[in-house]
C-alpha cells in the first residue's frame, strides 16, 4: 500500500524555475511512490490548475493541491523582502493549524520549501512524522569577493548572517523543529554543521535537478561564455566580467573575433557590472547583456554556448544542473554551493584560498584552456552530461526522498486500512 504524504510547499509553479520550480518538479515526480495531497498558496492555484487542464498527468490521480493563505489582516507587513520573510515565516504556522482543522488522514508530513534551514517548520503541531527539507542557506560571501559591491553591501550581508546566526541560535520553534523532525534533507554540507545535527538524522540531498535536454546543433563559429543569474553580489558576475576580460585581452584580433560573453538577468547591480564592462575594456561586440527571458527560451541560450561560468557565492544553484545537462563545463568556485555538485570530470573549481585577483587569474586560465583545447573541452561536455544523468534528473530526487520516508517507515503504519483523504468543499 502507498504511503499517503502531506506536503506543504510555499512556492509550486509548473512555468516557473527555482524555489518555484523544484516544489513543482519534487512533488510531481514523488506521486510515481506516494500518494499526495499538497498545500501551497492561493497565487499559485492558476498556474497549477493551467498546467494541469493542459497537460493530464498519468499520476494525477495521486496527487491532490489544497490551497492556504494567511487571512487579509494578517499579511499587511508583506513589503519588500523582509515582510515576504516574515510572511513565509507565519504562513507555515497557520499551514499546520489549516491542516489540523481538515482533519485529513495521512502517513507522514513533509515540510518541502521555502528551502531556509533558519526558519522553522511547524509541521511537528501534526503529531505526525514528519520530513523538513531540502533546506539551506546562502553562506556568507568571502570579504574580498562583496567590497566590489561597496561597503553598504558588505553590511547587508554581515546583517544577513547575524540575523541567520540569531534564529539557529535563539529561535525555540526551530529548536522544536530540529528536535521533533525524523529526517532533516540539507542542501549541502554545511546544513548539518550550522543545525548541529547528528549523521542520523541529517540527509545530505542537492535539491538541484532538470529534464535531460535533446542537444539541438547549432553551427557557430563563435566560441560564447555564458552566465545565468540575478545580478546582485551573491551571484558573482564581477568575478565573471574581470575573467572573461582578463582571457579575451590574451587573444589576438583573430581570436577575439570569436568571443562573446553573456549574461542573462537582471536585479539591482545591473549598472554597476556594465560600469565594470567599460572600465575592463572590453569591446561591446564581446559582450551581451540580455534582459531576463522566459524558461522556455532559456535553452537556445545554453545549446549556443561553450562554457558556463558561474563563480557564484550561493549554497545551490539551479543552473548549474541545467547547464550540464546541455554539456557544458561549469566552472565555479571550490564552495559548499556550485562547488558542491561539479567534479573534474564536468568541470573547473577555483579555491577562495587564492584571493580575488588570482581567483580571477585561474578562471581566465581555465577559459583559455578550454578556448585552445578543442579535445579537453569535448571530454568536459561529455562528463558533464554523463554527471548529469547521474545526479540531477527529477525522477531521481523524488526517488531518493522517498528513501528518506522508508528510512521512517517503522514508525508508520500503512499495513492497516487507511481512511481516504478528504476533499475539501
Amino acid at each position: 500500500m502507498k504511503k499517503k504524504v502531506l506536503i506543504t510547499a510555499y512556492a509550486v509553479n509548473p512555468y516557473k524555475g527555482s524555489e518555484d520550480g523544484i516544489g513543482w518538479n519534487i512533488i510531481l515526480h514523488l506521486c510515481s511512490h506516494c500518494d499526495v495531497v499538497a498545500v501551497t498558496r492561493h497565487n499559485n492555484r492558476p498556474d497549477i490548475e493551467r498546467y494541469l487542464a493542459q497537460n493530464p498527468l498519468s499520476v494525477g490521480e495521486n496527487l491532490r493541491f489544497e490551497y492556504f493563505d494567511l487571512p487579509r489582516w494578517a499579511s499587511f507587513w508583506k513589503r519588500g523582502e523582509r515582510g515576504a520573510l516574515s510572511y513565509h515565516y507565519f504562513w507555515h504556522l497557520g499551514v499546520a493549524f489549516f491542516i489540523l482543522a481538515k482533519k485529513w488522514s495521512f502517513d507522514l508530513a513533509h515540510h518541502l520549501n521555502f528551502n531556509s534551514d533558519w526558519s522553522p517548520s511547524f509541521l511537528w503541531l501534526l503529531r505526525k512524522p514528519f520530513v523538513w527539507g531540502p533546506v539551506g542557506h546562502h553562506p556568507r560571501i568571502p570579504k574580498e569577493f562583496i567590497l566590489p559591491y561597496g561597503t553598504k553591501a558588505r553590511r547587508i550581508d554581515q546583517l544577513r548572517w547575524r540575523t541567520k546566526r540569531f534564529f539557529w541560535t535563539f529561535d525555540p520553534f526551530l529548536n522544536l523543529t530540529k528536535r521533533t523532525a525524523q529526517k532533516v534533507i540539507g542542501l549541502n554540507s554545511s546544513v548539518g554543521k550550522v543545525l548541529k545535527l547528528s549523521t542520523e538524522k541529517i540527509v545530505t540531498l542537492p535539491a538541484i535537478a532538470s529534464e535531460l535536454p535533446d542537444i539541438q546543433s547549432f553551427a557557430t563559429d563563435k566560441f560564447r561564455v555564458l552566465s545565468v543569474g540575478r545580478f546582485v553580489p551573491l551571484k558573482g558576475f564581477d568575478v565573471t566580467i574581470r575573467a572573461f576580460a582578463h582571457f579575451y585581452k590574451k587573444q589576438n584580433e583573430t581570436a577575439q573575433r570569436r568571443l562573446e560573453l553573456v549574461l542573462i538577468g537582471k536585479g539591482p547591480e545591473r549598472e554597476r557590472l556594465q560600469k565594470m564592462v567599460v572600465e575592463s575594456g572590453l569591446p561591446t561586440a564581446a559582450i551581451r547583456f540580455v534582459e531576463w527571458v522566459q524558461r522556455e527560451e532559456l535553452p537556445q541560450f545554453f545549446a549556443s554556448s561553450q562554457v558556463f561560468l558561474f563563480p557564484s557565492h550561493e549554497g545551490g544553484g539551479m543552473v548549474v544542473a541545467e547547464a550540464m545537462g546541455f554539456g557544458l563545463p561549469v566552472l565555479c568556485f571550490n564552495n559548499v554551493g556550485p562547488g558542491e555538485n561539479v567534479d573534474d570530470t564536468c568541470g573547473i573549481k577555483v579555491n577562495y584560498s587564492l584571493g580575488y585577483e588570482l581567483s580571477i587569474n585561474e578562471f581566465s586560465l581555465a577559459l583559455e584552456r578550454l578556448f585552445h583545447d578543442e579535445a579537453w573541452r569535448l571530454k568536459l561536455s561529455s562528463g558533464a552530461r554523463q554527471y548529469f544523468v547521474k545526479n540531477f534528473s527529477w525522477e531521481q530526487k523524488a526517488a531518493q526522498i522517498n528513501q528518506v520516508y522508508d528510512k521512517i517507515s517503522p514508525s508508520i503504519s500503512v499495513s492497516k486500512p487507511l481512511l481516504v483523504l478528504q476533499a475539501t468543499e
